[in-house]
């Protein structure tokens, strides 16, 4: 039994990978709201925006493309380590790309915020290993 997260957070250009992430997530039934942002603009201004009640979104897990138009993964990464702590929650970003660049994956295992990297597409296996090695506290018995 998995006790479910409250939000998860695709970035990613791509409306056909965002589709079927978002179709493999709600699947999993792993969480109780999917929010799917194209570019890391939009994904910025989502984090950043309270609401009435002045609470910011905090997805706990974000599975951020590297390769997008206008701010790629890693410009993405440099200006959320710029916005107010209280915008971030403990959010686990996890990096999931087409990239086969071995730097790639270098670079996002070293960088503090990125806590995992994973190929596309993401399938119910690789959700699940995000899970356990990152939430194990919500696993049920």
């Amino acid at each position: 039994m998995f006790k479910k997260l409250q939000k998860i957070m695709l970035v990613d250009d791509s409306e056909s990978d965002n589709y079927i992430h978002a179709k493999k997530i709600a699947k999993a039934d792993v969480t109780n709201d999917i929010i799917v942002k194209y570019s890391g603009f939009e994904a910025l201004e989502y984090l950043c925006t309270a609401d009435d009640d002045d609470n910011y979104p905090r997805p706990e897990l974000i599975f951020l493309d590297i390769n997008m138009p206008g701010m790629n993964g890693w410009e993405f990464m440099e200006a959320y380590d710029e916005i107010d702590e209280k915008m971030k929650a403990n959010v686990v970003i996890t990096m999931l790309t087409t990239s086969i660049a071995d730097t790639d994956k270098e670079i996002a295992l070293k960088r503090s915020g990125i806590n995992a990297y994973e190929n596309k597409p993401l399938t119910e296996k690789k959700l699940w290993n995000v899970l356990e090695k990152f939430f194990p506290d919500r696993f049920e018995e």
